[in-house]
């Protein structure tokens, strides 16, 4: 058990987009959530220098250091956020895990399950001597999915018979939109099913309670080349769009759809869940609301749950009853939850064996779709 109110030094690899959500939510966890340590924004580490130092400045980091070894064999490192491309996921969470320091990494853990196998070894092994490890799959520190959750583990639904889960976004629909590394199969492991997909199948098996036994899925890539960098073109090698079926342990069934084409549709990430007894359903552009159904009467229908009481997951920490929560908070959560495990000394959720799991049928998606859509089991 960790004294409250120590410090611990957080180091965060990636300064992008994931770097400055991941940022807000260090920088303000303490002041709204009684966390038993106090997280000190020790370091921030990027490719280049001036870069990092304008976003550490800019985000409240203390130093900078441009090789994330340096930053794992800092002493006064506790803890390191991995917000990189895919491709250096495992690399640094198990130098870092080997190192002692606690592990917090974005999503989906690695760009294959060799990659993810060789990190749940090493954070088994961390474990073994207290240290820490979590995959950052934010949407579970959505309060409106974590009363789901509840929902569907109290029985308020019933027996889970069908889930229906989407991620729409139109961020690539102009093919004229120049080339990313998350266009790149070498980087990012899988296009709009490993940044997309990955969070639909954790929700789901999230909620549900149920893990994905099989798919059959298909996926396509609609713009083969994009501009690069360089004033020429370069061939995307990872998928635009993912479909598939799929069967849960728990008997249920489900569909899966993943697309960065969606016009018109900026976060929409859907799900659900019909029971035997009521159903439940989530879109994340308005994510304040969860749609229950529970009442089977001739008048009855969805009802909307506004999810901002003091009562539902994680509000104690917010605002009176009807005041909104965004993206962000999410993230506020997620290390919340972190700094509470490693005070208490309890295991974090989802783990790397969780995040594991899910990289799991995504391979079984890809190979799914490579042989014609054949069931793939996991």
């Amino acid at each position: 058990m960790t004294r409250s109110g120590e410090r611990i030094g957080v180091g965060l690899v990636g300064h992008a987009f994931m770097g400055a959500v991941h940022s807000q939510a260090w920088r303000t966890v303490g002041h709204f959530f009684d966390v038993p340590l106090v997280p000190d924004l020790a370091v921030l580490c990027g490719r280049d220098a001036a870069r990092t130092r304008a976003s550490a400045d800019k985000y409240g980091w203390r130093e900078v250091e441009t090789d994330w070894r340096a930053l794992v064999a800092r002493e006064d490192i506790g803890i390191v956020d991995v917000c990189t491309p895919g491709d250096s996921h495992a690399d640094i969470a198990i130098a870092a895990l080997e190192a002692g320091k606690h592990v917090l990494c974005e999503k989906p853990l690695a760009n294959s399950v060799e990659e993810a196998e060789r990190m749940v070894a090493a954070a088994e092994r961390a474990a073994a001597r207290g240290v820490k490890a979590m995959v950052a799959f934010n949407y579970r520190r959505v309060p409106a999915l974590a009363l789901a959750r509840k929902l569907v583990a109290d029985g308020e639904i019933g027996e889970v018979r069908h889930v229906r889960a989407v991620y729409l976004q139109d961020w690539l629909s102009d093919a004229e939109s120049p080339m990313t590394w998350r266009l790149r199969k070498e980087t990012a492991g899988s296009g709009a099913l490993g940044d997309l997909g990955a969070h639909i199948v954790d929700a789901a098996q999230f909620v549900t309670g149920g893990l994905v036994t099989g798919v059959s899925a298909l996926t396509e890539t609609f713009v083969g080349e994009r501009p690069d960098e360089r004033g020429g073109r370069d061939r995307v090698t990872v998928d635009d769009a993912a479909l598939f079926l799929a069967r849960f342990d728990n008997g249920a069934v489900g569909t899966f759809e993943a697309t960065r084409y969606a016009l018109g549709r900026k976060n929409a990430m859907r799900i659900e869940v019909n029971g035997s007894k009521g159903s439940l359903a989530f879109d994340f552009e308005s994510m304040n609301e969860l749609s229950v159904f529970t009442d089977a009467g001739p008048d009855s229908g969805f009802r909307r749950v506004l999810v901002t009481e003091p009562g539902h997951p994680y509000l104690e920490g917010w605002w009176p009853p009807g005041h909104l929560l965004g993206y962000e908070h999410t993230f506020t959560h997620e290390v919340a939850d972190l700094l509470s495990a490693i005070g208490t000394g309890v295991d974090p959720h989802p783990s790397f064996a969780d995040g594991l799991r899910v990289q799991r049928v995504l391979d079984a998606v890809q190979t799914s779709a490579g042989s014609g859509s054949a069931w793939t089991s996991i």
